[in-house]
């Protein structure tokens, strides 16, 4: 018997209405329900409609037939007695599987899981329909947790770093332990006059607005951070990073110290260039310079700290002008020199525990 059902848009609206309302309590039977009449509306044959959600054809005539009766009414349903279907073990196990694999490797052309998507997984993997807002509370209770993805480059050498933190890294730390040398990351950092924005708590549909004049301009900051107690060197200007500017801000550094410097330092163009290498080797009798490996900005700590300033000084705020942008960001910079023992705290212990194993090896 071949059906041909035609639902005004009014209807179909109130159809997926509902539909969405099923989904977020995870209500299967009603989904499952409302689904087949959009499936009718869509001019789809029964025995299909049938098939893809696993039920008999007389349930689709069925549903149907109550539906022409007493349209939305008969789309309630009554719960279910007894307790809630749940995840196994095992299931649980796969599900933090398919999760950690990331979306598209489940088939999904997105890169962002999200409580919905979840709970379509979940009932497409293991015929269990969980409310969409518990799904959020199961997967902090297998482990996970909602964060922002960071960029890793496609040019990234494992071995490399591996041989760096396994070799190179804890005889720097025991150099500087023998000779009373200063152990210092170094990196640069811009803060941007036009704004940067963040999360932050805000009544609900009222997204945080914040002021920007759309100044193309930025602070520029070179730092460097002494691995052992936490001291904080800094020099702000207002031109380009460049090799001048870097060994400019390396010479002060020398000035203010007697000891023998081990520099850690990226790949940047200015680090590396002819006039920055020829500093180098005038100063080598004080200043040992080692590369980080390409690709490693998680290896140098200091990097916590930019994100601490910006966090705390620079994200959701408004700077009319450049000297409001300076004084928020140097008064950072000189809390954390005046407290070296807050840097050495935001700095972690990952690089710490690399040495104990190499020690304890």
């Amino acid at each position: 018997m071949n059906l041909t059902i035609t639902f005004c848009r009014e209807t179909v609206k109130t159809l997926n209405h509902h539909l969405q309302t099923a989904f977020r309590i995870g209500n299967l039977p009603q989904i499952k329900h409302v689904s087949a009449l959009l499936m009718l509306a869509d001019q789809l044959p029964i025995p299909t409609i049938a098939q893809r959600l696993g039920v008999g054809r007389s349930t689709v005539y069925t549903w149907l037939t109550a539906f022409l009766h007493h349209r939305f009414a008969s789309l309630h349903h009554r719960k279910s007695a007894g307790r809630p279907s749940k995840l196994s073990p095992s299931q649980k196990q796969r599900l933090c599987e398919l999760v950690a694999a990331g979306p598209e490797a489940a088939g999904y052309t997105t890169g962002c899981w999200h409580a919905a998507l979840l709970q379509a997984l979940i009932w497409r993997e293991f015929d269990v329909m969980y409310n969409v807002h518990y799904v959020s509370e199961l997967l902090r209770n297998l482990g996970f947790s909602y964060q922002k993805a960071r960029f890793v480059s496609d040019h990234l050498n494992e071995e490399k770093r591996e041989e760096w933190l396994r070799e190179t890294w804890p005889a720097l730390v025991e150099l500087a332990r023998r000779t009373g040398a200063l152990l210092l990351f170094g990196d640069e950092a811009s803060f941007a006059q036009w704004g940067s924005l963040s999360y932050t708590w805000a009544v609900r549909g009222q997204q945080p607005l914040v002021k920007t004049g759309g100044k193309r301009k930025g602070y520029k900051v070179f730092g460097l951070i002494e691995y052992f107690t936490g001291r904080l060197f800094w020099h702000g200007h207002e031109g380009r990073f460049n090799a001048e500017s870097y060994c400019a801000f390396l010479e002060g550094v020398l000035e203010q110290t007697t000891q023998m410097l081990l520099l850690v330092q990226d790949g940047a163009s200015y680090h590396t260039a002819a006039k920055t290498q020829e500093f180098f080797a005038r100063h080598a009798e004080r200043l040992v310079v080692v590369q980080l490996p390409s690709y490693s900005p998680d290896y140098n700590p200091i990097e916590h700290l930019w994100r601490n300033i910006k966090r705390q000084k620079t994200h959701n705020r408004y700077f009319p002008d450049f000297s409001t942008l300076t004084t928020a960001v140097e008064s950072a910079l000189r809390h954390f020199q005046q407290h070296p023992q807050e840097v050495k705290l935001l700095m972690g212990t990952y690089l710490d525990e690399v040495v104990t194993v190499a020690c304890a090896a």
